[in-house]
Parts: C-alpha cells; structure tokens; sequence
C-alpha cells in the first residue's frame, strides 16, 4: 500500500496487457464513449500547447468527443475545434520550441482579463535539438526558459489542470538526415531538467503541474511501428488520450470500471448504521464468551488436595444459547463485510483491468474438469437429478462462471453463448426442484416460503447495505426470488393440485397443465409488452429493489434473456414425476434409465443435439440476436445434457464429490465473487499480491471461497433463528424484518434527498 493518490500512477506508470490494452499501475482505466467524453467535457476549455508530438495528442483527444475529425489544415499553425451541442472548446497552438514566445502566450492566461483553460496540455523539445545541432548551449537556453514558464504554468495550476508531455524516445535507426541530432540521450537530458525544474517551487503545494511521464514508456514498446522513428503510431497516440481523458473525468463521471483518480466514496448514513450495528455485535459477543469463560472457570474441576481425586463440576456446560449463536454469526459477518469494504469500496487494495486470452480461459477449464473427475464417489441413491448430482451440476457450472468472469471472457461471443446456458441452467433447477418440493409435500406454509427467500437473499441485503448498491445489482438473487414467488403463487393458488391429489383423479393432471398452460401465456404477454412489464415493478416500492441507474431496463433485460427456462424445469419435473409413478422409466443402480434400444436412441439424439446447440452457439456473430433466439433454443442443450447424465446407469451412479462441495456453496461463490475476488463491481480484479500474477489469483481464491463457505454457515445459523418454525413467533419476527424494511426504505429516501 503507497498511498490512495492513483493518478501519479496512472501518469507515470504501467505495462502493456497484449499489444494494446494499457495497464495503469495498481487502478483500472475507463474507456470513455464519445457521449461520456462529452458530458466531462461540457463547457469546458481544453489548449494542447506545443510541438508536432503535442498537435498528433491533440488530434487523438479530440476524436474521443468526435470519431469523424481528420488530420488536415496547416500543420505549423494554429488548429481550433469546437463542439457546438455541449460547448466544448479543444485548441492546438503550434509552439514548437520552449521559448519566450510560448511564455508570452502562457503568462497572457494568468491574466485576470483572459479567460483561463480548464485543461492545458503543454510539451516541446525535439524542434529545440533539430534546429540547434544538439548543442549544449541549446539545452541550457531551455533550462532556462522552462524556469521561466514553470511559476507561470504552476500558477495556473491553482485553477486548472496543468500537464507537462515529457518527450518520448525516438527510434533512431529510423530517423531521417535532417533528423538524426535527436538522440535518446539529449531526449533524456531534456526530460530531466523539465522533471526537476516543474514544481520545485511548489513541493508541498497542490498547485502542482502534473509530469505525463506514462507516455514515455508506451513509446518504449511502441515506437519500432512508427512511421518516421519520431512520431508515435496512432494506437498508442490514443491510449495517452484516453489516459488524459481518465486523469481528468474519473472523479467527475465516477465510471465503475475507472478506479483511477477516483476519490473513495463517502460513507452513507446506512453504512454508518450497519457498522455501529456490527461493532455492538462484536462487542456484545466478546462480553458473553468472557462471561461464560469466567463460569467456566468457576465450575471447572480441580485436584482433591486430601484424597488426590479429581471432583466433577456438579453444573455441566450449559449449552449454546440462541442469542450467543446470533452474536457469534454477526461477529464474524461483521468482520467478512469489513473485508469486502476493504476491498471493493476503500482505495487500500489494487484493481487491475481483465484481460482476455483463450489460454487463461480454457487452460483454467481443462485444470478444474481433471480435478472433478479425480474426485468421483458414488452416490446415495441413483434418481435422476438426486441431491448429490444437482449439487454437481451447480457445483462445475459455477467455477466455469467464475473462470469466465475473472479471465474477461465475454468479449468472445462463443465462450458468452455457452455461459448464457449455465445460467440458464440453474433457473432451470429452480423451476425443476421447487415444483417437484410443492407437487410432492404439497406444503405450501408461510415458514417453507420465508426459509426460502431468507436464504436467497440474506447475504444480498446485507451487501445492498454494506457496499451502498441496490438490490437489482446483484440480479441474480432477484431473479430466482421472483421465480421462487412465481412458482408458489401458480401452485398456490385455487385449486391447489399436488400429487396426492391427482393420484386419486387423473383429471386433476389436466387442471395443472391448464395452470401451467396459463402461466406460459403470461410470460409470453410480458415478454413482448415491455410498457407492461415496467410499469409492474416501476411502483414504489417495488421500484427500489429492481430499478438500476434509474430504470428497470436492466432487469426487464435479464428477464427476458432467460423468460421461457423456469418454465420448461417445471414442465420437466412434471413428466418426470409422473413417469416415475406410472414406473415407466428404471432408476435401478447401473440400470439405463429405459430399455437399451431407447436408451441408445436417445443417447444419440442427446450427443447430436448437444453439438448442434455448440456449433451454433460458435458461429454467432451478433450478440444481439443470439440472445433473442436464447430464451427458445437454451433449453435443446440443457436437456441433452440431463439426458446424457442420466440414461448410462453407471454414469447415473456416480457424482464428483469436488464439483458438488462448490455446489452446496453456489450462491455465496456467485455473490461474493463481486467484491472479494473481481473487483470494482465485477468490472476488474483484485490485486492483494501485485507483480505476481498467479500468486495473487491462489491467494485471493483460496481467500473468497473461505469466506463464502462461512457465509453459508451464517446463513443457515441465522435461518434457523430468524425464521422459527414455530407460527407465532415467526409471525412477530416478519412484522421485526417489516419494521426493519421500512427503516432501511426510509433512510435511503433520506439518502437520496441529500444526494440530489
């Protein structure tokens, strides 16, 4: 840890991620749009002060508010820009040696009667070595002129931003005749006197011209591209842009994926609530284990100093009680959410960009697939889909899920379409596991339902309050819960029909596929109605749980990408529950699930399928249509891999006991990962080990899935006290969750009023 100031960092230093990607030092960099670039930029003044280098700067900045600027007009003169639609002023002024005329021009801002720059980007030296000779007379006159600018530039400095380009290295092999007295070794004299001139009378004052040193090493490993050995190739002109464009907008845009230069938020009054509720906790469970330990003490056996026997305590340990159980698991949550502040919210911990590779993805892959089938076991019974091989299933998916998130894999539209099946995948083992719950117990109790949505959701509010992001930001969790509800409420509702009930009138299986038939209907409505669909979860309260940047879009969005999958789970555990009971299918150890010759048949058409979703999945080439066909054709592989799991008695058998640990814990690996092992809300990843790689991913992992393990530990302590099985008491604990909903709704209205 060196300190919070990330900017130095990202002006002076860096390294190459591929052959374009950019990596600032310890932060993440945003890559502005053209409409974001705007927004910094309104009403603002930007000078770009210098030479040939300076005016190439210039041209790159200016295509970040403008795409469709050329290079053209007089090249040793003055070139202006302005965009109208948000008053942006950007102006190239062609001084090519650090001289009294480039003084002149800088002392008339300092002025009071001139409009000063908001942003002044200023450099020169090469013109200086060329039309001297390289002669050292000519680096002394620019020491001495630089000393006369560097009062004035620090002057300005006081009201706006002020930023002195070093010279980049050239490649001298490649310089023309007329070009060849620029050597690296006067560029590096020239730096040198400019670093030490700048800001020495100004050490200790935030008046400070800041030193754009980072350009001098992307032209490092850049400059063999360049076309004359002078001038830098365009790419890496634009990455110094869009560094400029990072130093200045981050702490006015506040991008998520832009950690540079951005101030650490603020605690709100929530956080400050949450953590005086944590340390009361903490302090509270340290009293009650010093009393008890004290009791202990009194109680414990001790020597017979006459008879040399041992004497028994007469009063046993007391057992655990409920409020020591509840401190205890607040205690130690209270600690995991100060890491995860620590981590994702304070500026202590590195954050670097994803880079994507098809080795760091599927390398990873390869490692995790042997790993899961060294650990095979059998299983306890041999059902399709029982315990151990759903808890597998969710188990594999996820550490693909993670490997894709931390490698940055969505870049790659394949890799992205297969992904979008396993998330689709688990909303099936939603609409599949909660259906045949209901279709067989037929208990439809306020306590199933609040143990249910107490376990989804528990480690989500309680980041909602920590890290001050609303609910929908973990859309995940809101999306399960609102199928959970869905499912409840077609089964729930009048005539509730269970298993036990159709077993005695077939006609009952009819009234259920009605429901279904009725559910399917809805769904279809309010996939193509998006005015409806908004305007149900747009009313308060709602709207504060599913609204995101203002608007519901984002969860209409993941609504509809996977709208028809929880669907066809239900329709599946419905045929086959009622194939088990009508004994059509045989789920004997080693048994194929049907007679060979079917079994072989649907084994083939499984394999087929399987590959068919897989080569058109590959060969996507827009997103955006992709996933419009997703919602329909997602479920083709999810079957055929059910299908293909389950037909081989063997296969059917056995379960890898590595995949279905990882599975249990699921949920908490999926929600953690976004602060404790990515990194600026999933945008980046982060670096508690920085300079080594591999080492830092071993470290951070091991450290997230330790606390998602103990976080699934809490949360079934705290289920088991929040929601009692008992009716009354249960009922007086909603009214205390009520009450604390209200509370948190009204302090974040309260929140709300003071941002705006």
């Amino acid at each position: 840890f060196k300190g919070g100031d990330t900017c130095e960092y990202l002006l002076s230093s860096g390294r190459f991620l591929g052959e374009k990607v950019w990596q600032p030092h310890s932060c993440m960099m945003h890559k502005y749009k053209n409409s974001e670039a705007k927004n910094c930029l309104i009403d603002k003044h930007v000078v770009f002060i210098g030479d040939s280098r300076i005016r190439q700067l210039f041209y790159s900045f200016i295509r970040l508010i403008n795409p469709q600027v050329k290079e053209e007009g007089n090249k040793h003169g003055n070139i202006p820009f302005e965009d109208k639609s948000a008053s942006i002023k950007v102006d190239f002024l062609w001084y090519p040696e650090v001289n009294g005329s480039m003084r002149q021009r800088i002392k008339s801002w300092t002025e009071g009667s001139v409009a000063k720059p908001h942003i002044i980007v200023a450099g020169a030296a090469t013109w200086s070595i060329k039309i001297h000779n390289g002669s050292n007379e000519a680096l002394t006159q620019y020491k001495i002129n630089i000393t006369s600018i560097a009062p004035l530039l620090e002057k300005l400095a006081k009201n706006s931003d002020v930023y002195w380009v070093l010279q980049d290295p050239v490649y001298e092999d490649m310089l023309s005749e007329s070009r060849k007295m620029i050597t690296n070794e006067k560029i590096d004299a020239y730096n040198e006197a400019a670093v030490r001139i700048l800001n020495s009378s100004s050490r200790n004052s935030k008046a400070k011209v800041k030193v754009f040193s980072v350009s001098k090493l992307i032209a490092q490993e850049t400059i063999m591209k360049s076309a004359d050995g002078l001038h830098l190739p365009e790419s890496s002109r634009d990455t110094n842009a869009m560094i400029l464009m990072n130093v200045y907008c981050n702490k006015i845009m506040k991008p998520i994926d832009g950690s540079c230069c951005q101030p650490q938020p603020p605690l709100t009054l929530i956080q400050k609530l949450a953590f005086c509720f944590f340390t009361l906790s903490i302090i509270g469970y340290l009293i009650i284990n010093l009393i008890h330990r004290n009791n202990f003490r009194k109680n414990k056996s001790c020597t017979d100093l006459e008879g040399g026997e041992e004497k028994k305590p007469a009063i046993s340990t007391p057992n655990v009680s409920t409020l020591e159980m509840l401190l205890h698991s607040l205690c130690k949550l209270g600690l995991i959410m100060t890491y995860f502040y620590l981590c994702d919210r304070a500026n202590l911990f590195m954050k670097e960009n994803k880079f994507y590779t098809h080795s760091s993805f599927f390398i990873p892959i390869v490692y995790i697939l042997v790993l899961g089938v060294f650990y095979t076991e059998n299983t306890k019974e041999t059902k399709v889909l029982n315990r151990e091989q759903t808890d597998e299933w969710k188990g594999w998916m996820q550490l693909v899920i993670l490997i894709y998130h931390i490698s940055g894999a969505s870049t790659f539209l394949p890799v992205y379409m297969h992904i979008r099946v396993l998330v689709a995948a688990y909303l099936f083992q939603t609409g599949y596991g909660h259906f045949s719950y209901f279709w067989i117990k037929g208990d439809f109790g306020v306590y199933r339902v609040c143990q249910v949505l107490f376990r989804l959701n528990f480690l989500v509010v309680v980041l909602c309050i920590v890290m001050d992001r609303p609910y929908q930001f973990y859309y995940f969790v809101p999306l399960v819960t609102v199928w959970f509800m869905i499912i409840y409420a077609t089964l729930a509702i009048w005539p509730q029909i269970v298993q036990k009930k159709a077993n005695g009138n077939c006609l009952w299986h009819f009234g259920l596929l009605l429901k279904l038939i009725c559910l399917l209907t809805c769904i279809y409505f309010l996939s193509y109605s998006q005015g409806a669909f908004e305007k149900i979860f747009s009313f308060w309260p709602l709207s504060k749980c599913f609204e995101l940047n203002g608007n519901v879009y984002e969860w209409w969005f993941r609504w509809k990408l996977d709208r028809y999958v929880v669907f066809h789970g239900m329709l599946f555990a419905f045929i086959y529950l009622a194939l088990q009971k009508h004994q059509m299918i045989s789920e004997g150890k080693g048994d194929p699930l049907f007679s060979n010759r079917v079994s072989n048949v649907l084994l083939f058409i499984s394999v087929v399928s399987f590959l068919t979703y897989s080569i058109w999945a590959s060969s996507c080439k827009n997103k955006t249509e992709c996933n419009e066909l997703h919602p329909s054709v997602s479920v083709v592989q999810i079957l055929a891999f059910i299908l293909i799991r389950n037909i081989p008695g063997y296969v059917r058998s056995v379960y890898s006991s590595f995949f279905a640990w990882f599975g249990k814990i699921s949920l908490e690996l999926f929600i953690c990962q976004y602060h404790i092992w990515l990194a600026a809300d999933t945008k980046g990843i982060l670096v508690l080990i920085p300079g080594y790689p591999m080492f830092n991913v071993l470290v951070s992992t091991f450290i997230f899935v330790c606390v998602a393990h103990e976080i699934s530990q809490i949360t079934n302590d705290l289920a088991q006290i929040v929601v009692p099985k008992d009716n009354s008491t249960l009922l007086k604990r909603l009214l205390c969750i009520a009450g604390f909903f209200s509370g948190l709704l009204l302090f974040s209205a309260m929140q709300d009023q003071s941002r705006h």
